[in-house]
Parts: structure tokens; C-alpha cells; sequence
């Protein structure tokens, strides 16, 4: 048994299992707070140009087929945000050194 929970100490450290949790946990507290950004914020600010001003529930309807373009209009920004914040985050630890011009 104590082979068996030193292989698995090990697992953990060999495969950083144990920043990868951490890492999830704060990226589904970061998608939390940028969702409550776009949903309170940001759409808030686009709704009066929304026709009916009710941008959760505006709908494209063909006939039959009915589109809900601003729960994903909601979305893509929601995308948009989190992308941005990412790439910012990447950017600024994983910086490459600049090589000098000879």
C-alpha cells in the first residue's frame, strides 16, 4: 500500500496534476466573473439598440425556425472576453526574450 500512494505522490508531481486543479479552479471563477461582466455590464450597455430591449430573449424567427441571437450574441462576447484575457495572461508570462540585431 505504501508503494502503491508513493506511485500516486508521484503521478502528481511528475504530471503537475495538482497545478492543473488549481489552474481549473480559477479559470471557472474567471469564466463566473466575466459572464456577471458581459450579462450586467456590457449587454446592459448594447440593450437599447437591441429591437424589443430585451437582448436575452431576442429571437430571429424564419418561418418555423426561430434563431436566438442574443443569448449567443451574449455568448460570443462572453468568448471575446475570456480569449482577450488569456492571451494577456499568456503574453505577459511566457514573454520571449528579444534577440539583439548583430
Amino acid at each position: 500500500m505504501k508503494q502503491f500512494i508513493a506511485e500516486f505522490k508521484e503521478f502528481l508531481k511528475e504530471y503537475k496534476i495538482v497545478g492543473l486543479a488549481i489552474a481549473f479552479i480559477i479559470g471557472v471563477a474567471a469564466t463566473t466573473l466575466i459572464k456577471s461582466l458581459v450579462d450586467n455590464v456590457v449587454m446592459p450597455l448594447i440593450t437599447p439598440f437591441i429591437p424589443g430591449g430585451a437582448w436575452q430573449s431576442a429571437v430571429w424567427t424564419f418561418g418555423s425556425v426561430v434563431i436566438g441571437w442574443g443569448a449567443f450574441l451574449g455568448a460570443v462576447i462572453n468568448f471575446v472576453i475570456i480569449a482577450l484575457v488569456v492571451f494577456i495572461i499568456a503574453k505577459y508570462f511566457f514573454k520571449e526574450e528579444k534577440v539583439g540585431k548583430k
